[in-house]
């Protein structure tokens, strides 16, 4: 369940200096953060949601490397780490996801029990925990190839772990959210650089979606590449009987909720994350003062 647009979506960059890669969101840049039902901030703290925050603060730190790498290599230095630094900050985007998942669930006080009830359990405690472990050893590119590696060969022995895991991303709809935070993202990036005038001229609303929209198979199979290697990896010390829990709960009313939920409200926190860097991208290209 909890595999937030953020990081492999923000993170698919670019061709020709610009980030390449339902319907697509309309995101501002800045918008007013209005005060958290505290029931919801109870949840997200239940959620371990500083504990993941950091490691996607971790994440966009790394991206704004690789960026730097892409986009104006060698010209960043300490100054473009410190912009990064900044726009991945950790109380902001806690901030601002506990407001965006209180507009989704503060009017439903009931669902709000049912889901906190289950992720406060010693199952949804010891998956969540799961589930960060394993996005920070992710970090690590060799332990990415080695799991990898591992995902082929359950799939190449007909492992029955396998069907599980597949179950389990098609009840939270993991690839096809993932994709258009993706895609939502990549056209926050796009309208955070237009807005320097960082164009030689005028890119229209159109080319920018017919350009977004042309990544989408490149989003959709790195998206593929990554998930099952992170959930095989995650959920390894799961029992069958804990991760067929899970997947109960996902497939639950609840489960669908909350899950919709967190899409939404990381869809929020990191078009406007993806915005700010592409307009600090364009000024760092432009040799302007951020």
């Amino acid at each position: 369940m909890f595999l937030p647009p953020l990081a492999r979506s923000v993170l698919l960059v670019i061709g020709l200096a610009l980030p390449a890669s339902g319907a697509l969101s309309e995101t501002p840049q800045a918008v007013q953060v209005l005060p958290a039902d505290p029931a919801v901030v109870a949840l997200a703290d239940t959620m371990l949601m500083d504990d993941i925050i950091a490691v996607m603060r971790e994440e966009g730190i790394a991206y704004g490397q690789t960026l730097e790498d892409e986009m104006f290599p060698g010209s960043g230095g300490a100054r473009w780490d410190a912009i990064v630094a900044t726009i991945y900050d950790s109380v902001a985007m806690r901030q601002a996801f506990d407001a965006a998942l209180s507009r989704e669930l503060s009017q439903d006080p009931a669902m709000l029990g049912q889901i906190q009830s289950f992720f406060a359990s010693a199952q949804g405690q010891t998956a969540l925990k799961l589930e960060i472990e394993a996005r920070r050893a992710l970090l690590d590119p060799a332990v990415e190839d080695a799991a990898k590696v591992a995902w082929q060969d359950m799939q190449a022995n007909d492992d029955p772990r396998v069907a599980q895991l597949q179950q389990f991303a098609q009840t939270n709809d993991l690839i096809e959210s993932n994709v258009m935070g993706a895609l939502n993202a990549n056209l926050a990036f796009y309208k955070g650089m237009a807005s320097t005038g960082a164009f030689p001229e005028d890119m229209t609303e159109d080319q920018m979606l017919s350009d977004v929209w042309s990544q989408e198979a490149d989003v959709r199979a790195e998206t593929e590449d990554w998930l099952f290697p992170f959930l095989a990896l995650a959920y390894q010390p799961l029992s069958d009987n804990d991760l067929a829990a899970y997947i109960a709960f996902s497939e639950s009313d609840a489960g669908q909720r909350i899950n919709a939920a967190l899409f939404a409200a990381f869809d929020d926190v990191f078009t406007r994350i993806s915005g700010s860097l592409g307009a600090a991208a364009a000024r760092q290209m432009q040799g302007d003062d951020i």
